[in-house]
């Protein structure tokens, strides 16, 4: 007989901190049937990976709401590498990553710094006087925001636009949606659309050292392109996964490091430990909480079989707290080694950005050891109300002691 959990995944006790609960499920069984959700959840870091690496279990786009018309909506992700399965997933990555391989993390690694430092600029301004300072607003939102936007070649006077459609989009990904922020989603998808299709209008006529010019340029073994629909469809997806993740590894992790001041006096006395510690934040409090699949055929998981059309989604941070694969899992730990976490997922649809978001997350903590080795939090975090995707609404903060 199946376990069955009834975790309600938005009530605020586990939005506030859903690892206790993780840790009394997985207590029960590896994986879960949940009532109303109506798919099995795991709860194990080998039942996750199963999940994401298993071929019979796909990441099949139908739209949620097939009576509500989203049309920019569903463009985005019918076309997406995220949802689809080979041979359509194989000939998009192939393509997309080609098109990363150009030298484009490279080239912006030393621009990151230095947008980095220009935002701790503002930082340093707004705290000058000893107030209380918002790291999420002024620091950790706007850097990936900005970072994507020179990786996809928009000019800065455009780049407001682009935190606003990425938040609209990335809501519908949570329960509960309502139908304003439908209408919010379609709107500013169908904008977004519109302003990525004259971008790589102007790119195919102009093109420049950015990375929807290398998307245009690029051609497979077969002289296969992107269609339009899909070099719109990737730049999308790589606003919306890229800005979501990294400015939400940043709060979660920040947050974690200024409540455990010993592992911020780590990074302080030893500067080599910010890579390790970066994949410490990404595990520690995962940014991505859930990612669904569904069977196309009847697939064990752990001690269950789910049946064909049935869903399934890994619980990523759950996973990244199993204390079969990490020692002292609820332990934070900047110098961690051995830290095999799914926070970039796995298998084919393993994250393509992942090393410019490595490369985003160790220049934005390197440079706030840097300039703020005094920074303190203020008050506590305001915490995001949506369990999907986890984060920080707000991260006050003082300076204290004058930055560097």
């Amino acid at each position: 007989m199946p376990t069955t959990t009834e975790i309600e995944l938005t009530a605020p006790q586990v939005v506030s901190d859903p690892y206790p609960h993780f840790a009394a499920a997985r207590e029960q069984a590896p994986v879960q049937w949940h009532e109303g959700l109506g798919m099995w959840l795991t709860f194990t870091h080998a039942t996750a990976n199963a999940v994401l690496r298993t071929r019979s279990l796909g990441r099949l786009w139908a739209p949620r709401w097939p009576d509500v018309p989203m049309p920019s909506f569903e463009l985005i992700h019918v076309n997406s590498l995220l949802e689809n399965e080979p041979p359509t997933h194989t000939r998009l990555r192939r393509l997309i990553a080609a098109a990363f391989a150009r030298g484009h993390v490279e080239r912006l690694r030393p621009r990151v710094a230095e947008l980095a430092d220009r935002l701790a600029d503002r930082v340093a301004d707004e705290g000058a006087d000893g107030g209380v300072v918002d790291l999420i607003a002024l620091y950790a939102e706007p850097l990936p925001v900005q970072v994507i936007a020179e990786l996809l070649g928009v000019p800065e006077p455009d780049w407001h636009l682009l935190r606003p459609w990425s938040n609209a989009i990335v809501k519908m990904y949570e329960y509960g949606v309502t139908d304003e922020q439908r209408t919010a989603a379609e709107t500013a998808s169908s904008e977004f659309v519109e302003y990525l299709r004259a971008l790589v209008a102007e790119r195919r006529t102009t093109p420049g050292p950015d990375l929807v010019s290398s998307l245009i340029a690029e051609t497979d073994t077969e002289g296969g392109r992107l269609t339009e629909d899909e070099l719109v469809t990737t730049c999308t997806l790589l606003l919306n996964a890229g800005h979501e993740a990294t400015v939400n590894v940043v709060g979660n992790g920040v947050s974690a490091l200024l409540t455990h001041r010993d592992q911020w006096q780590r990074l302080l006395d030893d500067r080599s430990l910010v890579d390790t510690a970066v994949e410490e934040l990404i595990r520690y409090d995962s940014p991505l909480q859930l990612f669904e699949r569904t069977a196309v055929e009847d697939t064990p998981v752990g001690d269950v079989v789910v049946e064909k059309g049935t869903k399934i989604a890994a619980l990523l941070g759950a996973a990244n707290r199993d204390p079969v694969v990490f020692p002292d899992p609820d332990a934070f730990d900047v110098g961690r080694a051995d830290n095999p976490h799914l926070g970039f997922g796995a298998g084919i649809h393993f994250c393509v950005g992942a090393p410019l978001a490595r490369v985003e997350l160790q220049s934005s903590l390197s440079t706030l050891l840097r300039r703020f080795p005094d920074l303190e939090l203020a008050e506590a975090p305001q915490r995001r109300p949506e369990f999907v995707i986890r984060g920080v609404r707000s991260l006050p903060v003082t300076l204290r002691g004058a930055p560097s």
